[in-house]
């Protein structure tokens, strides 16, 4: 990982600062997300959380959500933010949805605890569907 100390630091502030705002009122589970563009610009994000579990948004989701509305598509760096004792990495379906823009993307998690997770997207998600299959489709 190629990740200087101080944008280590501003992915973390971002992502703690922003799972402040989190809305979780059924699992209280409060996740705030940080992205990196190619170009150096952060985009946070937090969960959001709905009655219809299968409507809610979690933070890495949210976080490139914000980064492509602003017409970035390329990313170096996720940092992931939980307020745990141990860090927590992120969900299938987020593993999927990064992996449609950055399948090389750096994945930090960290916590309140000491220990943090340090891994490649394609360490989490090995053998990934993306838009490299869709060139092997049939026509």
């Amino acid at each position: 990982m190629s990740l200087s100390d101080s944008q280590f630091a501003a992915l973390k502030q971002a992502a703690v600062d922003t799972s402040g705002y989190a809305w979780c009122p059924y699992s209280n589970f409060s996740v705030g997300a940080a992205v990196l563009t190619n170009e150096g610009q952060i985009f946070a994000g937090c969960n959001v959380e709905n009655a219809s579990h299968g409507l809610t948004i979690c933070a890495e989701r949210n976080a490139i959500g914000q980064a492509v509305s602003a017409g970035c598509r390329e990313f170096t760096t996720l940092l992931i933010y939980t307020a745990t004792k141990q860090p927590t990495a992120p969900c299938g379906a987020c593993r999927q949805f990064v992996t449609e823009f950055s399948p090389d993307i750096d994945v930090i998690c960290v916590c309140d605890g000491p220990d943090d997770i340090r891994v490649s997207m394609r360490d989490l998600l090995p053998r990934s569907f993306g838009p490299h299959n869709l060139d092997n489709a049939p026509t």
